[in-house]
């Protein structure tokens, strides 16, 4: 059954999926259902089978809309979601819908002032080489509003780890998927869109399904890193499931905070705790929707979230899977 996993999420890794443009994800998740979710407005993919309870996790990714080329054929770029100038310098990225091949650029250091070594560019400054040699020729092939995604390279290391762009939260999206097709439970599903741009997504989908309790799917970041101090590594990679008493949107429901506790304890699987107040996931939105749903969130650890390559760890899935479905199977007995 891992197999069958990892190979969904390496599928979905290949997807490309900036925020508002989610339509790969949606189509290769509603064809291994069969047809079976249904697609609202705003582009949510939602499986019904018990109303008042639902998974969510979210498909899109961090990315940019091209806003302006420059008379050389360079592209100007707005981010979509959180991205760190530190994780776009340098990186090669596919441009548009026709995937064309181009890498962020900068200032030269021979150019760089001193004031300006010793700090990173503003993200507007940074610019997209494609190659083209004017406007013209690249607006042959580029539009403005054209959506740019991190290069695709997905590895499954010898060591247990896999590394990917988009598992924030193509991992969710594979967990998911992967229950719905082996369980008969009868848990209703959404795969929401614009999570990274504000939630978005969730709130309409959370309002339409009149939902009592939530179970949101996430990547988390893990700062299991070099002189990390203490309390500080918010996770760790390896470690199993994460699950969050608190973070920058929501405070989760305790009771079923405390019930994922006991059965990871009881059933053997890996799991921790969330050591730090941070981020923020569908959760936000679920939980205020309607009259207030009962939610909780359970996350697979991830290190350089939002770069060119996130890194997690194959039994980290397998325990985030597993205990969701052990929850699942619990509050639908």
């Amino acid at each position: 059954m891992s197999n069958v996993l990892i190979e969904h999420l390496r599928e979905l890794c290949a997807l490309r999926g900036v925020s508002g443009r989610e339509d790969a994800v949606r189509d290769y998740i509603n064809k291994q259902l069969c047809g079976a979710g249904q697609t609202d407005a705003l582009g949510n993919l939602l499986v019904r089978r018990k109303p008042k309870i639902a998974f969510f996790a979210h498909m899109d990714e961090v990315g940019f809309l091209v806003r302006y080329v420059t008379l050389e054929g360079f592209l100007m770029v707005a981010p979509v979601g959180g991205v760190e100038v530190s994780a776009a310098m340098g990186a090669r990225v596919r441009v548009g819908e026709q995937a064309i091949p181009g890498v962020f650029g900068a200032k030269p250091v021979h150019l760089l002032s001193a004031d300006e070594k010793s700090k990173l560019p503003a993200m507007d400054s940074l610019y997209i080489d494609v190659g083209a040699a004017s406007r013209e020729e690249t607006e042959k092939c580029i539009r403005l509003g054209d959506s740019v995604t991190f290069e695709r390279r997905y590895t499954h290391t010898d060591g247990g780890c896999i590394l990917s762009p988009a598992l924030d939260d193509r991992a969710g999206c594979a967990v998911l998927l992967d229950i719905l097709l082996n369980t008969e439970l009868p848990i209703s599903a959404a795969f929401t869109v614009q999570e990274e741009v504000g939630t978005r997504g969730a709130q309409t989908a959370a309002y339409a399904m009149k939902l009592e309790i939530a179970i949101v799917l996430e990547a988390t970041t893990a700062a299991d890193l070099p002189n990390t101090a203490d309390g500080k590594c918010v996770c760790e990679v390896g470690k199993g499931a994460v699950l969050s008493f608190m973070d920058n949107g929501t405070v989760y429901d305790r009771e079923l905070f405390n019930l994922a506790l006991r059965i990871a304890e009881e059933r053997g699987i890996p799991a921790q705790v969330k050591s730090m107040v941070a981020g923020g996931n569908d959760a936000a939105a679920i939980h205020k929707s309607r009259a207030g749903v009962r939610t909780l969130a359970i996350s697979v650890p991830c290190r350089y979230l939002h770069s060119p390559c996130a890194v997690i760890a194959e039994r980290d899935l397998i325990a985030v899977r597993d205990l969701c479905a052990a929850v699942a199977e619990n509050l639908c007995a």
